[in-house]
């Protein structure tokens, strides 16, 4: 029996190229943050009131 690829092993290379794109655009405007800004925020997972990234790192920085 041949094997049939399912919905997630499907390749949208449009989608992926977009993607590329974007992830491209944000580097080059600076975009990016730090192996450990993501780290430090990695670590609040699975503890009480984790935060989503962007306002964990505005609590981070003060900017709430």
């Amino acid at each position: 029996m041949k094997h049939e690829p399912g919905i997630f092993e499907q390749r949208d290379r449009e989608a992926e190229a977009a993607s590329i794109a974007r992830a491209r655009a944000d580097v080059a405007a600076g975009r990016v943050h730090s192996h450990d800004v993501v780290k430090e925020w990695l670590m609040t997972w699975g503890k009480p009131g984790r935060l989503p990234f962007h306002e964990w790192l505005a609590a981070r920085n003060g900017d709430s």
